[in-house]
């Protein structure tokens, strides 16, 4: 079911957005990595500088950037709480819990714009470079939160950028399956999801060939997008 802001705090949603005629934005490590740094710093309510500011600051280049946000942040000065994402060459899905009014819409904001503008200065290009403000869909049943993660981490293996989810270095996969350390991990489902890791690898595993052929049939009619 999809709904027009405002979103309602406490509620979980499916966010994703595309780049305009599926432009491609994330050319490399460098991309994907400032999008992941991003998602991060725009979860505080009240960033403590602007981001061009931050990765900069002596502290990150010595602790690193999650580390040092980590030891800043408070998870109750949070808008936003990510469940898990999956960024692709064209465009990103996530999967956040609203935790104060509005916030969805201005984490949405904070991020595409901050985006778009280093994306623009890096290729000397100017204008908007995503499709829309960004598209929402409620998840307001625990079983489809669940597949609705498998079927995001699953993006790359369908459109066969991979072989397996696991090869992916942009998801939020191998924190479910319990592929990185904690204080690596950005997401936070615990509350949400009762799954453990090897469960949930096989649980994507056995999905694999159907979502591919699916995504066959769709791929005239269907928006890529759109959830099977």
């Amino acid at each position: 079911m999809r709904r027009k802001d405002p979103l309602i705090t406490d509620q979980v949603y499916h966010i994703f957005n595309r780049s305009i005629a599926e432009y491609k934005i994330f050319n490399d490590t460098k991309d994907y990595q400032r999008m992941f740094y991003l998602i991060n710093f725009f979860q505080i309510k009240e960033p403590p500088c602007k981001f061009a500011n931050f990765i900069n600051l002596k502290q990150v280049q010595q602790m690193g950037f999650l580390n040092y946000l980590n030891s800043i942040t408070k998870e109750d000065e949070k808008i936003v709480q990510l469940i898990a994402y999956c960024f692709m060459p064209t465009h990103i899905h996530l999967v956040i819990k609203q935790l104060s009014a509005n916030g969805t819409s201005i984490f949405m904001s904070n991020i595409l714009n901050s985006y778009s503008r280093y994306f623009n200065t890096k290729h000397k290009r100017k204008g908007p470079l995503w499709e829309s403000k960004f598209q929402n869909v409620l998840v307001n049943k625990d079983g489809q939160l669940l597949h609705l993660t498998r079927y995001i981490h699953l993006n790359p293996v369908t459109t066969k950028l991979v072989n397996r989810p696991n090869d992916w270095e942009f998801s939020s996969y191998k924190e479910y399956i319990g592929d990185i350390s904690d204080n690596e991990k950005i997401c936070n489902y615990d509350d949400l999801l009762e799954t453990k890791p090897l469960e949930y690898k096989k649980f994507v595993k056995e999905r694999i060939s159907y979502q591919r052929e699916l995504a066959i049939l769709k791929k005239i009619s269907i928006d890529p997008l759109t959830e099977s």
